[in-house]
């Protein structure tokens, strides 16, 4: 009955005004019920093992090297959040060879002057989360964050709404980025 009376409540009072603003992510939802995690660890499962089989808009692929790729993160920290992932699926950093520790440095270094000259950001964070305790999302596959950061772009919201305000869409994001990637020769 207390339950019926509360439900009864709650229900009359949405969308009446009050002095709140809010800030709707339901995409969000996704990430928090784990709805992009891979059932298991194979390659099959992988969402950086299928993005490169996809085109560049549907994959969020940025730009394709010989043995790495940079995508957008699908859960940005930030607006212009890029992975840098070798093709292989692998998992530890000790385990790339030499050629792709050279791509992934390279592409990272490419990604950063990207960002600078289209979104000016402050500063970066680059890192890599080695094992799922480490705080990989996706410990299966290696890959590389460059995360774009401005001065005052961390804000009250994750504290205490583990929100994010992400302004970009994520195609529009990696349309820009992609354009503005330098072409080889």
């Amino acid at each position: 009955m207390l339950e019926q009376a509360r439900l009864e409540f709650s229900d009359s009072m949405a969308g009446v005004p009050d002095s709140f603003q809010r800030l709707w992510t339901p995409h969000r939802m996704a990430y928090i019920q784990g709805e992009s995690k891979p059932a298991d660890d194979s390659d099959a499962e992988c969402p950086f093992c299928r993005a490169p089989g996809k085109d560049d808009a549907e994959g969020l692929v940025v730009h394709r090297g010989e043995t790495c790729f940079v995508v957008m993160n699908l859960f940005p920290y930030s607006p212009g959040h890029l992975l840098v992932c070798p093709y292989r699926h692998i998992s530890w950093y000790t385990d790339a060879n030499q050629a792709e520790v050279a791509e992934m440095a390279a592409l990272t270094r490419t990604a950063m002057h990207v960002l600078m000259e289209q979104s000016h950001p402050a500063g970066f964070n680059l890192g890599m989360n080695q094992g799922e305790v480490a705080g990989a999302g996706i410990a299966a596959h290696l890959h590389q964050h460059v995360v774009p950061r401005w001065r005052g772009d961390a804000n009250f919201l994750p504290i205490i709404a583990q929100t994010k305000a992400v302004p970009e869409l994520l195609d529009d994001a990696r349309a820009r980025l992609a354009a503005a990637w330098p072409q080889e020769d």
